[in-house]
């Protein structure tokens, strides 16, 4: 009976592939292999090589100049225009100052209209107390952006309210640099 199967199965072999595998046994034929499960793809954060993010942003009022760091390495340098009032740390909404001190990107607004934005942790909890104390609200909403509108590349001097304000093309690179949460320092 066993070598009629055998025959059976042979036959069916010569005769069609389908025919062999219809007069197939489970326990006489081993199972095909499984191909290896694809590995699933990165999500896009993990993509970016972190080794070209910045850690953080550093600002030099002074001198004008915004730097993506990794470590203490200046990754890129941009000219930036600030406050109206540059010099001094803002003290109260309204008075065109850029904030000095530690902060961190709390916001990033793809859709704003100065192109794109970055939103700086501004007021730290001690820049409210100060306001508060003098009578004062502290003010909000700073942040590095590109200029008002898709032609206006050219700036000149400070014109912002109190924000850090670069080249459409370059908030561009800042944002792909960048993630929420980096560290801003902006120093006098």
């Amino acid at each position: 009976m066993r070598n009629l199967h055998r025959s059976l199965l042979l036959v069916g072999a010569l005769v069609s592939p389908f025919a062999a595998h219809a007069f197939s046994l489970p326990w006489l034929s081993k199972p095909a292999p499984r191909p290896p499960a694809p590995a699933a793809a990165p999500a896009a954060s993990e993509r970016m090589d972190a080794l070209t993010l910045a850690d953080r942003i550093l600002v030099k009022k002074s001198a004008r100049r915004l730097y993506l760091m990794r470590g203490n390495t200046a990754l890129r340098t941009y000219k930036i225009a600030l406050g109206y009032q540059p010099t001094g740390h803002k003290r109260y909404q309204g008075d065109g100052r850029t904030p000095e001190g530690h902060y961190f990107v709390d916001q990033r607004r793809d859709r704003s209209k100065y192109r794109k934005a970055l939103r700086i942790s501004y007021p730290s909890p001690t820049d409210r107390l100060r306001a508060r104390v003098q009578g004062n609200d502290p003010g909000g909403l700073i942040m590095i952006h590109g200029t008002p509108t898709a032609g206006s590349e050219k700036r000149s001097g400070d014109w912002t309210f109190g924000c850090i304000a670069v080249t459409n093309m370059e908030i561009d690179e800042i944002w792909s640099l960048t993630t929420q949460g980096t560290p801003v320092e902006i120093l006098p």
